[in-house]
């Protein structure tokens, strides 16, 4: 059976936060400039002393924004260059309520011990068990499935691999994917191999080199500009299998974010960088469980838009999850690094990853549907 972690909410009954002042606010006077003294928000659940005894909580956040009140009382996350002249914005850089505001970093934590004071294999590296978390995984998922929204923040190295391709597709075809989220390079490679069965021109299978084949993804990409989207190649037949098509026929939201080094791109591709980190947000603020793979910049910029709780609408807070994937330590410690203490890491070949959830999830609907 799978379960939460239980959210356990701040004792406003106990000081210091019986004793807290209220918030204060202060009004922005130059559009996309906050007031001095302004109060940025974290990944974890974030309370606000508005009125005496009531402590509203912000249910909508992101890292790295300020809070403002709008005219109707609610409270909002937003991006500095969203700020308007006449908003008010939120003070206070104390976080245990001497400044009107609780950052509750503790709202999941479990109640096991923390074991000795020394201990041995207690950083994660490439010879970490990852049995456990295997099968955790696969409960997420399976409950996410019907019950919340799973969001793939993809590197190009998914479709480098024939099995990885088709085994993330057979994921999409099962509703173990809600949302994509990627770079100019999968869809490019992904369609190559559609196309040609290459990526950047070596065979997805054989990995035979085949001549010419440094062409192949930029015919790919100017195949599909001559038709004006992957849509319209899709429903023409140049596109009849891989990732974009299986997201595409189940209507799969996938936003595909611009950047200097694209080649092409590909129509669909968001050039500008705020048009496609707003779209990018407007999918991660529904998430409920994210997993990155083999894409470290995509990871660390949808990890920064991920808050680590979501408010449902019946008010239940949740835990966001968030797993990133890669063979590098680096890669999967970067995350730590730039403020989203919550991401969960497999060290491991993306495409061994995808290959194995897939085999492991059909495996756990075989044994559900079959007779007793």
């Amino acid at each position: 059976m799978f379960w939460f972690p239980t959210y356990t909410p701040p004792d406003f009954s106990s000081p210091p936060l019986r004793d807290a002042p209220l918030v204060r606010f202060a009004v922005v006077e130059r559009a996309g400039v906050a007031p001095e003294g302004y109060h940025a928000t974290s990944i974890f659940p974030e309370y606000f002393h508005v009125a005496p005894g009531r402590w509203e909580l912000l249910r909508e956040s992101r890292m790295d924004c300020v809070v403002v009140q709008r005219p109707e009382g609610q409270l909002e996350a937003v991006e500095f260059r969203r700020l308007q002249v006449g908003d008010r914005v939120a003070l206070g850089r104390g976080e245990n309520g001497e400044d009107g505001i609780y950052v509750h970093a503790e709202a999941f934590c479990d109640e096991e011990g923390r074991g000795d004071k020394f201990s041995f294999r207690t950083r994660l590296t490439r010879e970490t068990s990852f049995s456990i978390d295997y099968d955790e995984f696969y409960d997420l998922l399976s409950y996410e499935r019907d019950h919340g929204r799973i969001v793939w923040v993809l590197g190009p190295a998914l479709v480098f691999d024939r099995d990885a391709r088709d085994a993330f597709c057979a994921l999409i075809d099962r509703g173990y994917v809600h949302a994509l989220l990627a770079g100019n390079a999968l869809a490019v490679h992904d369609v190559e191999a559609a196309m040609f069965d290459t990526a950047l021109g070596q065979e997805i299978y054989a990995k035979r080199l085949v001549p010419l084949g440094h062409y192949h993804h930029l015919d790919a990409i100017n195949r599909v500009r001559a038709v004006g989207s992957l849509e319209a190649a899709m429903r023409q037949g140049l596109v009849t299998n891989g990732v974009m098509h299986a997201a595409w026929k189940r209507g799969i939201s996938v936003i595909l974010a611009g950047s200097i080094r694209d080649d092409g791109p590909l129509p669909e591709v968001v050039a500008d960088v705020y048009a496609a980190q707003d779209r990018m947000r407007a999918v991660v603020r529904r998430a409920t469980t994210i997993v990155a793979l083999a894409t470290q910049l995509h990871a660390i910029a949808t990890g920064n838009m991920a808050p680590s709780y979501r408010v449902l609408e019946d008010g239940t807070v949740r835990p966001v999850f968030f797993y990133t994937v890669d063979m590098s330590e680096f890669a999967v410690q970067k995350l730590a690094n730039r403020g989203s203490l919550t991401a969960r890491s497999l060290l491991t070949n993306v495409q061994d990853f995808v290959v194995t959830v897939e085999r492991g999830l059909r495996r756990r609907e075989e044994r559900a549907t079959s007779p007793k």
